[in-house]
């Protein structure tokens, strides 16, 4: 049993409140240990601001969330009525129903900004890897947050993008129908689907979700923040132990994000209150009609954080997959002729590259459309193991490193926009050529990541002050 620690008779209320806090609970240790004593890089830019924000809009969402369970029935009769109800009704409703919404694209906002400025500064590298996977953890469990709150409001969108992202399941081999089914609870989206993404929206995925994050910052904290230049700061200690390149995050984190928070409040209420739809890319226009099972919307597509995905499931046709197979056997003979291993092992490489090839041609296009939906966010689970730049940050790799990198980024947002439109020719054949691209940059990342010339890493970081 832990001593109890004493405090002077003369000390104030507050004082003696918090020491009899302290004998019971840790609150004071854990401040010291994850804010006022917690050694953040001297050297922190703009792009450290985007953690911080995506645990506000986290707070937002539930907030809101709470706010909008009290009035919504998931009941497919009455759900798009408890909507419009909640817009018209009840006061301040249309308000609370908005920043839900506006909160959801924003959510993915700073969680894709955050993860850029993971992969610009190498924030996935040693010691990081396992930062790197709750966080890719954290991105999946908000990806199914989202899908399953967006049937909620059971309008003409909801509904039909819902019946056509489940029926995606029953294009896996054997046990895709029966997968499909169980999503569902029913052989068609109804109300069993809804109350099951009811469900799972708001308790199961939110549990999860917590979790997850609570886990990134403990990982974090343990391990340390990473900075621009790559550095580990715990390798410069001053004689007290502590990092000659590191500040207190708070007070000198701490209000850098609270003035971050603030221009981020800004920007989300001038869209709350003036543009909440957004043009159609935060609430579709057919998500104000309800939901009708025997009318299809002439065009059919996710909301847009998910239309980069969407159009990696689009691009897989019959002609794509001829493509693929030549990927496959042309880097399976690179492999082969390059890698220094052993006959056995390389013999292991042909077969499961003919075995590879043999599953593409005999399961349908489908499937493998629906492999690279999930395989492009999977992916992104390996990134710790597949870059091997010898530096960590962008500003120390060759400058052709950044260009490539900014080449990701527009073949993101391309790919991110024709997941938006209609499917037509041109659009699908540059659906096809950003899908290669966006796995080529991963898979070949192990070779490219250690070609150029790079710059010396300083000992120290560097900073100015300003």
């Amino acid at each position: 049993m832990a001593e109890f620690k004493e405090i002077s008779p003369n000390a104030n209320g507050g004082e003696k409140l918090m020491n009899w806090v302290d004998n019971r609970f840790p609150a004071t240790k854990l401040f010291k240990e994850h804010m006022s004593e917690y050694y953040a890089p001297k050297n922190f830019n703009i792009w450290y601001i985007f953690g911080s924000l995506s645990l506000l809009v986290l707070v937002i969402q539930i907030v809101t969330g709470i706010f909008l369970v009290m009035h919504y029935k998931p009941d497919a009769a009455l759900a798009f009525g408890s909507v419009e109800y909640i817009m018209r009704d009840v006061p301040w409703g249309w308000l609370i129903r908005y920043m839900h919404s506006t909160g959801a694209s924003a959510f993915f906002v700073v969680v894709y900004l955050h993860m850029f400025r993971g992969l610009m500064y190498g924030s996935y590298r040693k010691p990081r890897e396992l930062v790197w996977l709750f966080g890719c953890a954290i991105f999946l469990a908000l990806m199914a947050e989202a899908f399953m709150g967006y049937l909620l409001p059971w309008g003409q969108m909801s509904f039909w993008g819902a019946q056509v992202i489940v029926n995606l399941f029953s294009a896996i081999p054997f046990i895709g129908p029966d997968l499909a089914l169980l999503i569902r609870g029913d052989f068609v989206v109804g109300d069993a689907t809804l109350n099951r993404f009811f469900a799972f929206h708001v308790i199961a995925v939110p549990l999860v979700l917590l979790g997850l994050v609570v886990a990134h910052i403990i990982a974090l904290h343990e391990v340390g923040s990473n900075n621009p230049d790559g550095i580990e700061i715990k390798a410069n200690k001053g004689p007290d132990g502590v990092p000659l390149d590191g500040i207190p995050f708070h007070p000198y984190y701490s209000v850098h994000d609270i003035f971050a928070v603030s221009m981020f409040l800004f920007v989300f209420t001038a869209i709350v209150f003036f543009a909440p739809e957004m043009g159609g890319y935060f609430l579709e226009y057919n998500n104000f009609i309800p939901a009708d099972p025997f009318q299809t919307p002439l065009h059919i597509a996710p909301v847009w954080y998910f239309t980069p995905f969407y159009t990696l499931l689009r691009a897989v046709t019959s002609e794509m997959m001829y493509v693929l197979i030549a990927c496959v056997v042309v880097g399976t003979a690179l492999a082969v002729a390059k890698a220094k291993i052993p006959a056995l092992f390389k013999g292991l490489i042909v077969g499961a590259a003919l075995a590879v090839v043999a599953m593409m041609m005999a399961i349908d296009a489908k499937f493998w459309g629906v492999v690279a939906m999930g395989g492009g966010v999977v992916i992104l689970f390996f990134l710790p193991w597949l870059d091997n730049s010898p530096v960590k940050s962008i500003r120390y790799r060759p400058t052709w490193h950044k260009y490539l990198y900014a080449a990701f980024v527009i073949n993101f947002f391309v790919i991110g926009y024709l997941g938006t439109q209609p499917v037509s020719e041109i659009a699908g054949r540059i659906s096809q050529a950003g899908t290669l691209f966006y796995f080529g940059f991963f898979i070949l990342m192990p070779w490219w990541s250690r070609l150029g010339t790079f710059k010396p890493v300083p000992s120290r970081v560097t900073f100015t002050a300003h």
